[in-house]
């Protein structure tokens, strides 16, 4: 009862996003094992709680032990998210209003994250979700960011976006790997 109303108020609140760095052993396509760090995003209240949910959102993706080496905020303003992208896109958005009183151009800048599979795709989708935005905007920027995957904090607030799609189980990783290899 007390989390269902903890996470009501949460929703009511906004996100907190929180950057997670993951390192772990992972095969390589040549067979080989090797260290990555992985960044992930994730909707938390706080850094203890952001490090108690990625640990429980890549326990079975990843085999073997992984360790949480570095979390930080993110100042991700809106995410806006497509099933079809495989990437994560962060995009400067520059906000433009007047301030009648002193005659003078206010701008103030947010910072989304948008799916897609490329550059172009990744500035569609956001004009077409500040389409009905009554505000005069800019994008001066759209970077790919280093991001594998982002996990919601409640189900379906990424228009029901599968957690974990850019991931594979743990048990079918090994067997992804020599498929590919079968096919060269």
């Amino acid at each position: 009862m007390k989390e269902t109303i903890f996470a009501h108020l949460k929703q009511k609140i906004m996100n907190t996003w929180f950057e997670c760095k993951v390192k772990y052993e992972k095969i390589g396509s040549d067979g080989k094992e090797k260290m990555v760090t992985e960044n992930y995003l994730i909707d938390a209240i706080s850094f203890t709680e952001a490090e108690s949910r990625i640990n429980k959102e890549l326990e079975p993706y990843i085999s073997g032990e992984f360790v949480v080496t570095n979390i930080k905020m993110a100042n991700f303003a809106e995410l806006v998210p497509n099933d079809d992208g495989d990437r994560w896109f962060k995009c400067k958005v520059t906000f433009i209003s007047l301030d009648e009183e002193k005659g003078i151009e206010r701008r103030s800048n947010n910072y989304m994250l948008v799916q897609a599979n490329n550059v172009k795709e990744a500035f569609d989708y956001l004009q077409k979700s500040l389409g009905d935005t009554i505000s005069t905007f800019e994008i001066p920027a759209i970077v790919e960011s280093p991001l594998m995957d982002v996990f919601t904090y409640f189900e379906g607030t990424l228009e029901n976006k599968k957690k974990g799609q850019n991931l594979n189980p743990a048990e079918d990783s090994d067997k992804a790997e020599f498929d590919e290899d079968e096919d060269e």
